[in-house]
């Protein structure tokens, strides 16, 4: 019996021993494999020098070329209101005509003792000539015609004051006053503000002096028409430095026949200078943001002891950027000219990575974008 246990235990060790030799031989064999290589699909431009317009930014505001807020000169009842709030007006249209019944009769007197005067007048200027008239009388007469000439332009000049006309062309605001109102002396009526064109007032650094000249052109944006550029001319530039900021103000004048664009807008404005700037771009999908730098991975060759059959790996490189136009971006430094980007999928990627390059999908970058569905 004791035998058997023996035997059997001996056994049992051989199985084990055989089964422990069958799995380290696995295991080694398993180690001396090298792990597969794991692809991943990317496209990829080349970094290339551009000649990108020069630009200078600002922010600004717009203002009506002409603009003011109609207001009461004398006081006086509202009889007529004769305009519609918002809609637009020409010069010398009547807005609003306040109460003038005692001026109109006080007129139809002055005009009866101006002619009364205009003709006492010719009578002595006549009679003066033949003789038979004094020259104080003449003087007389000549002084009562002209104090009735002066009481009829008085009347004329107390009418025209109650009877308010629009004294530009433009568009009009919200009205102000009511039918049958008492207005007194600089009660507000009505906002009127031409539209077209209009101004925009934004300033710059002193440094750029030198640059600013009338006529360059003036590229403006706002969020008000997203994806909408308008085109103006600088008419204006200020004189003197302000002190406080060391900025110097300018002044744009943008046409605006479609009326967009409204007096006190916030805008974005880009002076487009005369000279070009050369530098090297790159497709703005390309850069990984973050908050200790930006960065993009470069495609280079895998090393001679990789497993990578396509045999290209990335790296990444932190990189400074400039200013972006379109769907490219402007490098400072981290690159050169002919280094290969990973233009898009980047945010797969990691340090090291073996990728395989497909541009036959490849998104097309432009410097003036023009998208169909914006």
């Amino acid at each position: 019996m004791k035998k058997n246990i023996i035997i059997a235990i001996s056994i049992l060790l051989v199985v084990v021993g055989i089964l422990s030799g069958i799995k380290a031989l696995q295991i080694g064999a398993m180690m001396s494999m090298k792990p597969p290589v794991m692809l991943e699909t990317v496209t990829a431009a080349v970094v290339e020098p551009q000649r990108w317009e020069s630009v200078l930014t600002s922010v600004g505001s717009l203002t009506a070329v002409q603009g003011v807020m109609i207001s009461a000169e004398v006081a006086g009842k509202v009889v007529k209101i004769d305009f519609e709030p918002g809609s637009m007006v020409q010069e010398g249209d009547l807005l609003v005509q306040q109460d003038v019944v005692a001026e109109t009769a006080q007129l139809r007197s002055a005009e009866a003792n101006h002619e009364l005067a205009k003709v006492n007048f010719s009578r002595a200027k006549r009679l003066l000539k033949e003789k038979t008239y004094s020259k104080s009388e003449y003087d007389n007469a000549d002084a009562q015609l002209k104090q009735a000439d002066a009481q009829l332009d008085n009347l004329k000049a107390a009418i025209a004051k109650r009877t308010i006309h629009a004294p530009f062309s433009g568009a009009l605001g919200i009205r102000l006053v009511n039918l049958g109102e008492m207005l007194s002396v600089d009660d507000p009526i009505v906002s009127l503000q031409s539209l077209d064109p209009v101004f925009a007032n934004f300033s710059l650094p002193q440094q750029h002096l030198s640059k600013l000249q009338k006529r360059l052109l003036v590229r403006i944006e706002t969020d008000a028409f997203p994806g909408t550029v308008f085109e103006g001319t600088i008419t204006a530039i200020n004189p003197q430095i302000e002190a406080s900021t060391r900025n110097i103000m300018a002044q744009a004048t943008v046409q605006n026949p479609e009326l967009m664009l409204r007096p006190g807008m916030f805008v974005n404005i880009s002076v487009m200078l005369s000279e070009q700037q050369d530098i090297l771009a790159i497709p703005a999908t390309a850069v990984l943001n973050a908050p200790y730098s930006d960065s993009v991975f470069i495609v280079e060759g895998a090393p001679d002891n990789s497993t990578n059959a396509a045999g290209q790996i990335v790296r990444q490189q932190f990189v400074r950027l400039g200013k972006r136009l379109g769907d490219y971006i402007a490098v400072e430094t981290g690159l050169k000219k002919g280094d290969m980007v990973v233009s898009t999928g980047a945010f797969k990627l990691r340090n090291g990575q073996a990728v395989t390059i497909d541009n036959s999908l490849v998104p097309a970058f432009s410097v003036a974008p023009t998208p169909k569905d914006r």
